[in-house]
């Protein structure tokens, strides 16, 4: 059992969603030639390779919505466009969540997901169905936040949260999109997993991965 999440230990996590995404950047640029301009793995490349090259630099003792803050304004800087505001105004939303905290339980871990998830939508202006990214963060981070009401386990809520994040993204394969370019496919974007649904997966799925394994991360 987990039941605190440090900020050392969240930085840790960060390195390896990093290696993640890079490994994947074929995949999800593969995805989204389908319906899209083919570039989703290099924008997410681009922006996770400016997390990497910050956490480098981070100071030490800073607390979750200081790292946070860092993290999304290097993303933001790299990916002007399409994720990059969306991605740092989730990391920023979920950090002030945990502000001036250097150690989080599975009911703040919880608070940060929610408040991630939202920012998404608010700033992404897009709604549950849309076929984009949402798809993912908003169920998962609900079945996180419904977990934690009665689960201490940290690892426990967010394998919870990765087992939806992935039924989430498949569902994504039978949705009409209504956002970006493949929204003007119209119905010949049905029968596709959308990219952007694909890497919050991902991103969600390593997260759990990480944290089960800190101890040899």
């Amino acid at each position: 059992m987990k039941k605190n999440l440090t900020t050392e230990e969240f930085i840790k996590i960060l390195y390896v969603i990093c290696d993640d995404i890079e490994k994947n950047k074929d995949y999800f640029s593969e995805l989204d030639r389908a319906t899209g301009d083919g570039d989703h793995g290099v924008t997410m490349s681009i922006g996770w390779t400016a997390v990497r090259e910050k956490l480098v630099t981070l100071s030490d003792n800073l607390t979750f919505d200081k790292i946070c803050m860092q993290v999304a304004s290097s993303f933001l800087s790299a990916v002007g466009a399409s994720a990059g505001p969306l991605y740092a105004t989730a990391l920023m939303r979920g950090g002030a969540k945990l502000k001036d905290l250097q150690s989080a339980n599975a009911s703040q871990i919880a608070d940060f997901f929610e408040a991630a998830a939202n920012g998404i939508k608010e700033r992404g202006k897009a709604e549950l169905g849309d076929k984009t990214m949402l798809d993912v963060w908003i169920p998962s981070a609900e079945t996180i936040k419904k977990t934690s009401i009665d689960e201490e386990d940290i690892i426990e809520i967010l394998e919870q949260g990765a087992l939806k994040a992935n039924q989430a993204m498949q569902s994504t394969k039978e949705m009409l999109s209504k956002k970006g370019r493949s929204s003007k496919l119209g119905e010949r974007s049905k029968g596709h997993i959308d990219p952007g649904a694909a890497s919050s997966a991902m991103i969600i799925n390593t997260f759990f991965e990480a944290i089960k394994k800190l101890d040899s991360i």
